[in-house]
């Protein structure tokens, strides 16, 4: 299992539309959203967990560009 560091995010990303995102390129087991501890606000940053040939994929397909 290979975790992805997913930045640049826009604040209004939920795990639905970023996991909906990366499934197109494999299985995601997990997405993580950090949001700030004292605001509870989203960071605009993620973790999503994918088995390593399709995080591979993933990266190769999705890096660089921006989410919509």
């Amino acid at each position: 299992m290979t975790r992805i560091y997913v930045g640049n995010l826009p604040y209004t990303a939920d795990e639905e539309s970023v996991r909906a995102l990366f499934s197109q390129h494999g299985a995601v087991e997990a997405v993580r959203l950090i949001n700030d501890r004292e605001t509870g606000r989203f960071r605009g940053f993620c973790f999503v967990e994918m088995p390593e040939s399709d995080a591979q994929n993933a990266i190769a397909s999705l890096n660089g560009q921006d989410m919509e």
